[in-house]
């Protein structure tokens, strides 16, 4: 059994729609502010864009943890 974990960061453009940016393997025990801070930091340094245009908000971040089994 293997587990995985990826830190999606919720985001919208300038069209309104929804972008996420995928961290793959983030640290243990990240609190909800470090988080708000580091996509806060990512809004105002305008540094991804997309189809939409620029990312201007904020939404949510999440961890997503997944368990593989192999079968053998």
């Amino acid at each position: 059994m293997n587990t995985e974990k990826e830190l999606e960061l919720k985001f919208k453009n300038a069209s309104g729609q929804s972008r996420t940016l995928t961290v793959k393997a983030p640290k243990d025990g990240l609190t909800k502010e470090e988080v708000e801070t580091a996509m806060n930091a990512i809004v105002a340094a305008n540094v991804f864009t997309s189809n939409g245009g620029d990312l201007v908000e904020a939404v949510e971040g999440r961890v997503r943890t997944t368990t593989l089994d192999v079968i053998d």
